[in-house]
């Protein structure tokens, strides 16, 4: 067992020093020991102690990158096994295929930048995607499992310029390639972009729509039966509209007006319309009046959907047909990014006007309370060495509390936390991932940590 320890040790050494030949050639990688907090194989609802080898090399050419995420996680001297394989890594398990378990060693394959080039795509991670406004779809991830499971999606932006017609443009994501669970796209047409570079040339009208094939996707069997099995999985969708207008693009000050309309499978509709910008380069703003019917869920596919699809399917099903009544609500978002980028905040709140006349409203639907989400990133740029990202939600602020927003703003229930740490030092690498958050199907707190130690070039 010492030999071995000793063996992986010497690995993680070896490999970043014959790596840095290729600095400079489109070559980076990573390597690193540590531990993750990962589900009991034969008893998913406890948590043990792994370590873990990761190798994650990435190489560019151009505008293609692929990067991989070649990890062994791992048990030395556990019963009477000397050397213990997490196998949910390798072997299938509770209904998934060779390519669930496979595809995710490819950390990434992309070609193109984002925002940037008229063709861009990436299979892989996805850390936070929108689709027009983000209504429906607001910075949507596949990453929320992480580290116990990595899944492999597709995002993938085509602009008609690259045909020489640059009156059209598709955008589209799937969260699971091998499951084609989440699907959605948005169709736009620029119709005056023969006049480039004026106001109305800028003018954008976009068709949007999302299907979930299965919410139940990432239920376990303990779970459905116990809240799930009365309602059957079935396939969900919202569709949109929306029109989006920059009308100031300047580094001084810039200006996009937009408006987005959405409506839900259980023929709930929604309507928002806003502004958003940059004020001297640093400061970032938003601000949105928004219309909703009764038991309308905005941003349907947010950050966290992966965690939360299988109670929101829930709520909707059991509100056929929506309410008829509609309420007005407000959203408002500032940041700045200063330092380039070294240091990075955000804040965006949002809430119906009627809380505040009654902060003791009783209602299982998000919408109907205050959300409030926050991140702050700190770069080696603004502390030496040491690197910090974290991040806060908070849903249903006030229910528990019968109104009281304060109190209930540090009670992590209904919440997700997230903090990253690492330091650097030379080509050593050390980093803390902490994840906290709340399952309603629990009722409970689900907790991720990782520690690691390795090399990064």
């Amino acid at each position: 067992m010492k030999k071995a320890l000793v063996l992986l040790a010497l690995l993680v050494v070896a490999i970043p020093a014959f790596a840095q030949e290729n600095v400079g050639t489109g070559f980076d990688f990573s390597a690193g020991l540590g531990t993750d907090l990962l589900p009991d194989p034969n008893d998913p609802t406890t948590l043990e102690s792994w370590s873990k080898l990761a190798l994650q090399p990435e190489f560019s050419v151009g505008k293609f990158g692929i990067g991989l995420d070649l990890m062994l996680r791992f048990k030395l001297g556990t019963g009477t096994s000397a050397f213990e394989v997490y196998e949910p890594d390798w072997i299938p398990q509770n209904g998934q295929t060779i390519f669930d378990v496979y595809l995710p060693k490819i950390l990434y394959i992309r070609y193109g930048m984002q925002w940037e080039d008229p063709f861009y795509v990436k299979l892989g991670s996805i850390s936070d995607f929108t689709l027009g406004n983000g209504l429906i779809v607001d910075n949507y991830s596949n990453m929320r499992f992480l580290p116990q499971r990595r899944i492999f999606g597709m995002q993938l932006g085509v602009d008609g310029s690259l045909f020489g017609v640059p009156y059209v443009g598709v955008e589209a994501l799937t969260g699971n390639v091998t499951q084609f669970d989440v699907i959605g796209g948005r169709v736009y047409i620029k119709p005056l972009a023969f006049m480039e570079k004026s106001l109305l040339g800028r003018l954008q009208l976009g068709a949007i729509g999302v299907y979930d094939r299965d919410p139940y996707l990432y239920v376990d069997d303990a779970m459905y039966t116990i809240r799930y099995s009365t309602q059957p999985s079935e396939p969900i969708y919202v569709l949109g509209a929306d029109i989006t207008l920059p009308v100031i693009q300047s580094g001084v000050f810039s200006l996009t007006t937009f408006a987005e309309g959405a409506r839900e499978m259980n023929s709930s509709m929604g309507a928002m319309a806003g502004v958003r910008g940059r004020v001297a380069h640093f400061i970032l703003y938003g601000a949105q009046f928004r219309y909703f019917q009764d038991d309308f869920i905005p941003s349907y596919f947010d950050a966290n959907y992966d965690l939360y699809r299988a109670d929101r399917f829930l709520y909707i099903k059991s509100h056929v047909p929506a309410g008829s009544n509609f309420t007005p609500s407000w959203l408002a978002s500032l940041g700045f990014d200063l330092f380039e980028s070294s240091l990075v905040f955000r804040a965006a709140l949002d809430a119906p006007f009627a809380w505040i006349s009654d902060p003791t409203y009783a209602s299982e639907n998000p919408a109907d309370y205050p959300h409030l989400l926050g991140s702050i990133k700190l770069g080696r740029g603004l502390i030496p060495n040491v690197d910090i990202a974290a991040r806060y939600e908070k849903f249903f602020l006030g229910k528990k509390t019968s109104g009281d927003v304060w109190q209930d703003l540090i009670d992590p229930e209904n919440a997700s936390i997230g903090m990253t740490v690492s330091y650097k030092a030379g080509t050593a690498l050390v980093t803390m991932d902490y994840v906290y958050t709340w399952n309603p199907t629990k009722q409970d707190y689900d907790v991720v940590s990782s520690l690691s130690v390795g090399f990064e070039l």
